[in-house]
């Protein structure tokens, strides 16, 4: 059975490769926030512990990733609760939250990529990673990104090949 793919693949306005997930979330824009800004909370979803000093060019210290070594970046831009940008392994991740109806957000997770044979890869990643934010938002106690999302990490990075999403990047941890 394919993998249902939610991301989709597509080139910005000053013609960067990304790839871009949109979600819906039943909690107020406030919660979603502190989902994507508090260390604690990402750490039960995003790839790496991310400890981020929450200010332009702020910096954002990476570690707990099992196949990548310990790493920094920094905040490119932030305007509380609405929008997060920061650079992480050469990308620009851009968080945007948005109110959608009584006590709803909408999360949109732009992966702006510094080279396009990443894109499969990386939306695959996504994929698992968000999966483990949506169990979280729902009031579940996910495992982490990590844990046993090897083979859910195969069947959406094969499920986007197939979709014909740019791929040949070097997959950390398996190359």
């Amino acid at each position: 059975m394919a993998a249902a793919l939610t991301g989709i693949h597509l080139t910005t306005d000053d013609g960067r490769p990304a790839v871009r997930f949109g979600r819906t979330y039943d909690h107020p824009v406030d919660r979603v926030w502190r989902f994507v800004t508090d260390a604690g909370e990402l750490a039960q979803w995003f790839p790496s512990r991310a400890d981020i000093e929450l200010r332009p060019g702020g910096m954002i210290g990476f570690s707990g990733d099992p196949n990548m070594p310990p790493s920094t970046g920094r905040v490119i831009a932030v305007d509380p609760p609405r929008h997060l940008s920061l650079e992480w392994g050469g990308d620009e991740l851009r968080f945007d939250l948005e109110e959608a109806g009584d006590r709803r957000t909408r999360l949109t997770l732009t992966d702006v990529l510094a080279a396009e044979n990443t894109a499969a890869r990386n939306a695959a990643g996504w994929e698992v990673c968000l999966a483990a934010l949506d169990a979280k938002a729902r009031g579940e106690r996910p495992a982490g990104p990590h844990a046993g999302a090897s083979v859910l990490w195969k069947d959406f990075y094969d499920g986007y090949v197939e979709a014909g999403v740019p791929c040949g990047a070097p997959v950390p941890g398996l190359d």
